[in-house]
This record gives structure tokens, sequence and C-alpha cells, in this order.
């Protein structure tokens, strides 16, 4: 992965960021490393750095307002740990995340519809209301 990416204003897809990963992995000669096990392992402790930010901290309100820069910065890069490595980790194991994460989004509409939904937090099943 060679140079930085354009400007700011660049939209950036799970294409690009997949194609990245793998000539990151290339360039190092790390695509034996990278079997499902090892990226999701890596991702798992990627996971666990992101949750060390948030630990003490209590509940936070949206957008971080009392957040310094450097913490903010701090919770980008880990976020985009976590990102890269199930990119990579989607792409080994041969699945269309950007595909598979807009079926989940589907299926979740139909699990949670709006009628039962709205304003509760509960999780429920719904199989008997959908005739399954």
């Amino acid at each position: 992965m060679t140079g930085a990416c354009g400007g700011e204003d660049q939209s950036v897809t799970l294409d690009v960021l997949t194609k990245k990963m793998e000539e990151f992995a290339k360039e190092r000669n790390w695509e034996r490393f990278h079997s499902p096990r090892n990226l999701l392992l890596a991702l798992v402790g990627e996971v666990g750095e992101l949750s060390e930010i948030f630990q003490w901290k209590g509940e936070v309100p949206r957008g971080l307002p009392d957040w310094k820069e450097e913490e903010k910065i701090h919770l980008g890069e880990e976020l985009s740990d976590v990102l890269l490595y199930l990119v990579r980790l989607s792409d080994i194991c041969g699945v269309d995340l950007g595909k598979a994460a807009l079926r989940k989004v589907e299926l979740n509409a139909l699990k949670y519809p709006v009628s039962l939904s709205k304003n509760s937090a509960n999780k429920f099943n719904n199989n008997a209301s959908l005739g399954v």
C-alpha cells in the first residue's frame, strides 16, 4: 500500500479497502499468514483495543463532544483496525461483505418490523408473528 489516499472528499468503498488490504499483504508477503483463523483472532484483539477506549468512560453522548482531539484520532485508528481486519477476513473467506451487510439489514427489518419495534430496545423472536 504505497502512498496516501486522495483528498478527504473521496468516498471509500469496501472494494477499495479490499484491494488496498490485498496489496498491502502482497507487498509484505503476508498472505501466508492471513488464514481465516489468524485474521479472526487479530480482529478480536482489535475489538478489545477498541473496547479499552470506552472502558472507563461510562455512557458518552453522540459525537463525543467532551473528548479531546487526540482521543478521537485514537478512536478512529482503532475503528479502522477493526474495519480493515473485517474487510480482509471477508475477502479471504470469499464473502461479499457489502452484499452480506445489505442482506442482513433486510433480514433485520423482517425480524424487527417498525410496528413492533418502534421506540423499543427489546429483542424478540417474531417468527410466530411471521408464520414461521
